[in-house]
């Protein structure tokens, strides 16, 4: 394992901030799947600011997995090994789950996602439950939210909102 951070342990003989064993910040963490986990590390790197604070490679140089900061959260990234059944969203012909990303400014991450190589699914706009809000899928088949908060809704005036926009 190659930590992005000093590798010396801490006090108490805790492993150092970014290794694999370090709890991450957050009760649950994403961990997807891509053809290649050093590729996809270096894509998200590029598309989204991402900062690689682990990275576990085998004998041959395959890397199993990556540990990625995105924000103040992890995202665990594995290279596909299909005779264990640990398959990519390309592998299985797409995917049920969407990562999002919450921003300060969508308009700049996502046309740094889009020079990146990210393919639009829906347009970056402002949705009806106050944030502008668009989907991209990355190369690795995963999809993606950039969402960022645009105005306080109540409860009562989003589902209002959905009513409309669904035809209620």
């Amino acid at each position: 394992m190659t930590p992005a951070t000093d590798s010396s342990a801490s006090p108490g003989g805790r492993p150092p901030r970014g290794s694999l064993s370090d709890p991450p910040p957050h009760t649950l963490t994403a961990h997807i799947v891509a053809s290649d986990a050093a590729q996809a590390s270096a894509w998200y790197q590029r598309a989204f600011g991402a900062r690689e604070q682990a990275r576990v490679t085998l004998p041959g140089g395959k890397v199993l997995t990556v540990v990625l900061q995105i924000g103040d959260s992890q995202l665990h990234v594995a290279s596909e090994f299909p005779q264990a059944g640990i398959l990519s969203p390309a592998s299985i012909g797409g995917t049920a789950t969407v990562l999002q990303i919450q921003t300060g400014d969508a308009g700049a991450l996502w046309q740094r996602a889009l020079e990146a190589g990210a393919e639009v699914c829906h347009e970056l706009a402002d949705q009806f439950w106050g944030e502008r809000h668009g989907q991209l899928t990355d190369p690795f088949g995963h999809r993606w939210n950039i969402a960022q908060h645009v105005r306080d809704l109540t409860p009562e005036e989003i589902e209002a909102a959905a009513a409309q926009a669904f035809g209620g």
